[in-house]
């Protein structure tokens, strides 16, 4: 049965995670994919050129579902800043244990690349901007300090996760800490932050 363009691609993007769930990183290449998704292998090459695009296709996916899944939440929180920063800090800590070992796999395969590293920045760059856009009805911050804020918030973010993958904090502790960082971020007076 022949699929349109991104049906197909939207296939092997499905078989691609199961060969790296059921195999592992290292077992996923263009050919296996192609084999196993019953495909020609010009047709893998052909969606992703390489398997570093395979894999960061599959990253982006990843990550469009943790962000569309977020804005979903946001949009249906309460209009009050506790609701809010509970439900970015709960995202985020979801979002690890949603990435799974898959994610984590991926993200180790990727590690290195200047591919990976530019999906990073154009990532971190969307999550500020998705804080940012959620926080300021409740800050009287200008843009300009809430940004930065923000920013701090998500470097909170990332050392209480390292935190809670090394056992070192539970990750209620650590969920439960970044919402009051959020808060207290975002509430702080204007003249007190430069």
């Amino acid at each position: 049965m022949k699929l349109k363009k991104d049906m197909r691609r939207e296939q092997m993007l499905d078989v691609a995670m199961q060969i790296v769930r059921d195999q592992g990183a290292d077992e996923l290449t263009l050919g296996t994919l192609a084999a196993k998704a019953g495909v020609s292998r010009p047709i893998a090459y052909g969606h992703f050129s390489t398997r570093s695009g395979l894999l960061l296709a599959l990253f982006k996916r990843l990550e469009e579902n943790y962000v569309h899944r977020l804005r979903s939440a946001l949009c249906e929180a309460p209009k009050e800043l506790t609701a809010v920063a509970d439900i970015i800090s709960k995202a985020y800590f979801n979002c690890l244990a949603d990435f799974g070992p898959e994610g984590l796999a991926i993200s180790a395969a990727l590690k290195g690349t200047e591919e990976m590293a530019a999906q990073q920045r154009l990532m971190i760059r969307a999550y500020i901007d998705l804080m940012c856009n959620a926080l300021r009805p409740f800050s009287e911050l200008e843009v300009g300090h809430l940004h930065p804020v923000c920013v701090g918030l998500l470097g909170a973010a990332e050392a209480l996760a390292s935190e809670t993958q090394t056992g070192a904090i539970s990750e209620r502790v650590a969920t439960s800490v970044l919402a009051a960082l959020i808060i207290k971020g975002v509430t702080s007076e204007p003249s007190k932050v430069r």
